[in-house]
């Protein structure tokens, strides 16, 4: 997660008591950052503190207008894994196989379980299962990312942005097979989107 801080103070303020004020807000909204990223995860969370591009300057140093950031660590590993985990839960099982379909990218790279989490624009899980859009829109209540994705948005909601959409496999190098029981062209078509939970990455904060 990166919080930044950007705050408006008056222009008749001494420069001084403008970079203190905006000092002060950073500090609050440090503040509120470490306790969202503390009920979050269930441990103290550790930081990066980048002042105006500087890592580590002290929040004084702000040249205004300027821009403060605060880059926490281990946030976002403890939302994908609670939503790969959430996935499989609400997954119906027959076979198997659907559980085992769900993918996770970073940047479009895939991570295996377990694997390690490169920083990234964005982080989304999506099913291979060739019926994945079918089942979401028949699956009740609420299909599985979709209903997966709300509650990730609701339990994270400060600290990640968590959203439900369809993405093509196309963009991850995947090509889901063609159902030979329909025309080529809405076969494709279909095949074309398939439910995903897209996760915002560390530079679209």
């Amino acid at each position: 997660m990166r919080s930044i801080v950007e705050a408006i103070v008056a222009r008749d303020l001494a420069p001084a008591t403008q970079k203190r004020m905006v000092a002060d807000f950073a500090r609050q909204r440090l503040a509120d950052g470490v306790q969202a990223n503390r009920q979050a995860t269930g441990r103290e969370p550790t930081y990066e503190q980048i002042v105006d591009g500087r890592t580590g300057a002290p929040l004084e140093a702000v040249n205004l207008p300027g821009r403060i950031i605060f880059r926490f660590d281990g946030g976002l590993g403890r939302v994908f894994e609670w939503i790969g985990d959430m996935l499989v839960q609400h997954s119906p099982f027959v076979t198997g196989e659907y559980q085992r379909s769900h993918r996770f990218y970073a940047g479009g790279r895939e991570i295996e379980p377990g694997g390690n989490v490169p920083p990234a624009d964005e982080y989304v899980f999506l099913s291979v299962a060739p019926y994945a859009r079918r089942l979401e829109k028949h699956y009740e209540p609420a299909g599985i990312y979709e209903a997966v994705a709300a509650l990730a948005n609701a339990r994270f909601r400060d600290v990640a942005s968590v959203k439900f959409t369809f993405r093509t496999p196309q963009e991850f190098g995947l090509h889901p097979p063609v159902s030979s029981g329909r025309s080529r062209a809405r076969a494709r078509e279909r095949a074309a989107r398939v439910p995903a939970i897209v996760i915002a990455g560390d530079r679209s904060w």
